[in-house]
């Protein structure tokens, strides 16, 4: 009740302070006028006010912010473009970098079976040289111990006959008691070689 009757008193003494400057309050500002944007006598004004209002901002968004919005993402569009050109160059120098190393790693691996199939060879025919070299010292060796062999054997066979003699004419000795020379006891080996 308070607030009603106070906002009454508020409008009358502002009727009256209208009165007498000399302005006129329109009749339905009284407890139906409501708030201001919203009464219709004051809609002229307010359309006044948005085109004056909305011409201002767009002169100012159209000549200073939107050159300047502009600028910036064609900047930003441009810096886009050379980072994009510089990686696309720069994986092209990768990929001709990485096919340079293959092709020289594949040269490598070649080169080192090359140089494997050559060593291989190489030492395979040093052996077999070595080898031959071996087995005719050998093959010299053993011919020269057949050779030593066979004149120990003919040594040893010339001597059978005179140690035979030998071990006859003691036999005879000690198991008869008679002694047998030489020449009996060389025809006594003979004719026991002979059967």
């Amino acid at each position: 009740m308070f607030v009603t009757s106070a906002f009454a008193a508020s409008t009358e003494a502002a009727a009256q302070d209208a009165h007498t400057a000399g302005t006129e309050v329109p009749a339905e500002a009284g407890h139906d006028a409501g708030f201001p944007p919203f009464n219709p006598h004051y809609f002229g004004s307010q359309i006044l006010w948005l085109a004056i209002t909305f011409g201002i901002f767009y002169l100012i968004i159209s000549r200073a912010v939107a050159p300047r919005i502009g600028a910036i993402l064609e900047d930003r569009q441009d810096r886009i473009a050379r980072d994009l050109d510089e990686a696309s160059r720069m994986k092209a120098e990768s990929d001709a970098a990485v096919a340079a190393f293959e092709k020289e790693l594949a040269d490598a691996r070649a080169k080192a079976g090359s140089i494997a199939a050559e060593a291989a060879a190489a030492v395979k025919a040093e052996a077999e040289k070595e080898r031959a070299a071996v087995e005719a010292s050998l093959s010299e060796k053993l011919a020269a111990a057949e050779k030593h062999i066979a004149s120990i054997k003919s040594a040893a066979l010339a001597e059978v006959g005179s140690i035979a003699e030998e071990t006859v004419t003691e036999i005879v000795r000690q198991v008869v008691g008679v002694e047998l020379t030489s020449a009996e006891a060389a025809a006594a080996v003979k004719s026991a070689a002979g059967n």
